[in-house]
C-alpha cells in the first residue's frame, strides 16, 4: 500500500533534517564513508529505501561490490580500514543505541581515528540517517526508485 509521500503533505517539516543533511554533505569526512555508514544503519534498522540509496551512491564513488556485501559481517573481514571499522562500530552502537553501552573502550577506538570535528560530523551522519531511515520506513518510500544524481 502506497502511503503519504512526507514531504510534499508538509516541506517544512523537513527543514531541520535538510539542514543536517547539509552539513554532513560539507564535512570533511570521506564521501564513500559516509555511504558505508549511511548503507550499515539502514541494514539495521531495515530500511529498503536507503540500503538501495546508498549503496548506488557508494557505487558511483567506486565503492566495490565486494565490500557492500561485507559491511554487514565487516567485523569478519580484512576489507576495512582501521578508520573504517571505528566508524562501523561507531554507527552500530548509535543505531542501536538503547540496547548499546557507549563504552569508554569503544569511544577511545573512535576517537583514536578521528579528529573531535571529525567525530562530531560522524556522528551527526549517524543521526542523520537514522531520521531518514525513521521516515522512509513508516512511509514506505519505495526501494529500487532512487537514481543518483
Amino acid at each position: 500500500m502506497k502511503r503519504l509521500d512526507y514531504y510534499k503533505t508538509d516541506p517544512k517539516s523537513l527543514k531541520g533534517l535538510l539542514e543536517l543533511e547539509k552539513y554532513v554533505a560539507g564535512s570533511e569526512l570521506d564521501p564513500k564513508l559516509k555511504h558505508l555508514i549511511k548503507f550499515r544503519a539502514s541494514q539495521i534498522n531495515g530500511c529498503a529505501y536507503c540500503i538501495d540509496m546508498h549503496t548506488k551512491d557508494a557505487r558511483k564513488l567506486g565503492e566495490t561490490e565486494q565490500r557492500l556485501y561485507a559491511v554487514s559481517a565487516w567485523r569478519e573481514t580484512n576489507f576495512f580500514t582501521e578508520k573504517e571499522q571505528a566508524a562501523l562500530a561507531w554507527t552500530e552502537a548509535l543505531t542501536l543505541i538503547a540496547n548499546n553501552e557507549i563504552t569508554d573502550e569503544l569511544y577511545e577506538f573512535v576517537s583514536s581515528q578521528f579528529s573531535e570535528k571529525e567525530l562530531v560530523a560522524l556522528t551527526m551522519t549517524i543521526v542523520a540517517i537514522n531520521g531518514w531511515n525513521r521516515l522512509a520506513i513508516p512511509f514506505k518510500q519505495e526501494a529500487g526508485s532512487y537514481e543518483p544524481q
